[in-house]
């Protein structure tokens, strides 16, 4: 089973909000997941980015790879908390 941390989304119609999940990568993008590391919305100016790093981190050490989309969103959030 591989895991994957991906967004999975909420919201309504042209109000998107995403939620950082650790999921199965053969499960459905907004299907079942194990557990929720995190929070995105991005039609807040500026964007709100809600990530529980201890727990990311022990999923991460688990093996649970972030997709592309959420390794960008962790290096700008470590960027933005750093300055």
């Amino acid at each position: 089973m591989a895991l994957r941390i991906r967004l999975a989304r909420l919201g309504g119609k042209k109000k998107p909000f995403y939620r950082l999940v650790v999921a199965d990568s053969q499960a459905k993008r907004d299907g079942r997941f194990i557990d929720i590391v995190g929070h995105y919305d991005p039609k807040t100016e500026p964007y709100r980015l809600d990530i529980d790093r201890d727990l990311l981190l022990k999923w991460m050490e688990k093996g649970a790879l972030p997709t592309d989309t959420v390794s960008s969103l962790i290096r700008a959030d470590l960027r933005r908390k750093s300055a």
